[in-house]
């Protein structure tokens, strides 16, 4: 309980009565024409993409078995511990039949999690700094063990060569564009048909695009149940803060900026047991008694007024898409 609550959102309140431009919902994920190199500050305890490798021009005549992979986020470390949760992390599986060859692609943290959900708070920088990219890793092989184990190893279509090749290519267009995690899906009540404010960016969403540009280019999926974790924040209509530039520069807005490094500081690594109590206490409170929570999405600041229920993790039913081609048999 205490981990979730430490994984969850909550803030404090907004300073200056900043009222939002009209905006589309869900706000739209925004992609770039490049991706930065990252500060040397951040750093990962476990190596991204360790094994990783450039993705392979598979043979026309190549027939390649796609597998769909889930198992609990942290699965090496913890076991079934978050499985039980239901928060699972989502990767997809290959097998040409030319070669034999096994291969493995996820979309992940470049500095795990937490860093991609929180940011740290540097004496010498007056904004938060975020270490939040998260990137493709393909890799040859498939950790039978790994996937079996405590969740998901499962056939799901079969494609051609040339299918594989195309989708190889749009892999490297997603992953140049869009180069920032997002861990939150934000809307305004549990209801299926509540307004979304914020969708999530995570490992499932790039599994699913992947699926639905496979489906796109022919393939045709098994009609098997398929459900990924989101993890949701409700609040009422959320209100544009601004910018780092807008908020922390030097015509910035002192008492917000204040509000918000004050907001994401219990959310430091913990030191000892009482600091995290401290802190704990300090997350309740503001969230839950007093209804605050600032976003940064698209590299830009929002307020959310939480209410009830605050937060869920639910493990829901997405099911696998219909192209827009005509089938690919094999």
């Amino acid at each position: 309980l205490l981990l979730l609550l430490l994984l969850a959102p909550w803030g404090p309140r907004v300073s200056g009565g900043l009222l939002s431009p009209r905006r589309r919902w869900p706000v739209p994920y925004r992609r770039f024409d490049y991706r930065p190199k990252t500060d040397p500050y951040c750093q990962a305890r476990y190596t991204f993409c360790p094994t990783g490798s450039a993705i392979p021009v598979m043979k026309e005549e190549d027939v390649i078995e796609v597998y769909r992979l889930q198992a609990p986020v942290w699965e090496f470390k913890y076991g079934d511990l978050l499985g039980h949760l239901k928060i699972m992390h989502d990767a997809v599986g290959f097998k040409s039949s030319l070669t034999g060859k096994n291969y493995t692609m996820e979309w992940y943290e470049l500095f795990q999690l937490g860093n991609c959900t929180f940011p740290h708070l540097r004496p010498d920088v007056e904004a938060p700094f975020w270490c939040n990219q998260g990137a493709a890793c393909f890799y040859e092989g498939i950790d039978d063990a790994h996937w079996k184990a405590n969740g998901t190893l499962v056939l799901v279509t079969t494609i051609s060569g040339t299918m594989f090749n195309e989708m190889a290519q749009w892999v490297k267009y997603d992953n140049e564009t869009g180069i920032y995690y997002e861990t939150w899906t934000v809307q305004a009540s549990p209801d299926k048909k509540s307004t979304v404010w914020f969708d999530s960016y995570e490992c499932s969403k790039f599994i699913l695009r992947t699926y639905q540009k496979l489906a796109d280019l022919g393939a045709v999926f098994k009609k098997i149940q398929t459900n990924y974790t989101s993890i949701i924040l409700f609040s009422g209509e959320p209100i544009y803060l601004g910018n780092e530039t807008s908020i922390f520069g030097p015509h910035g807005n002192k008492t917000l900026a204040a509000a918000i490094r004050d907001f994401y500081s219990p959310f430091k690594p913990h030191q000892s047991v009482r600091e995290f109590f401290v802190d704990l206490f300090k997350i309740i409170d503001r969230v839950i008694l007093n209804h605050q929570f600032y976003l940064f999405y698209n590299l830009e600041y929002w307020f959310l007024p939480m209410k009830s229920p605050y937060l869920k993790i639910i493990y829901e039913e997405v099911p696998l898409p219909v192209g827009s081609k005509a089938s690919f048999g094999v």
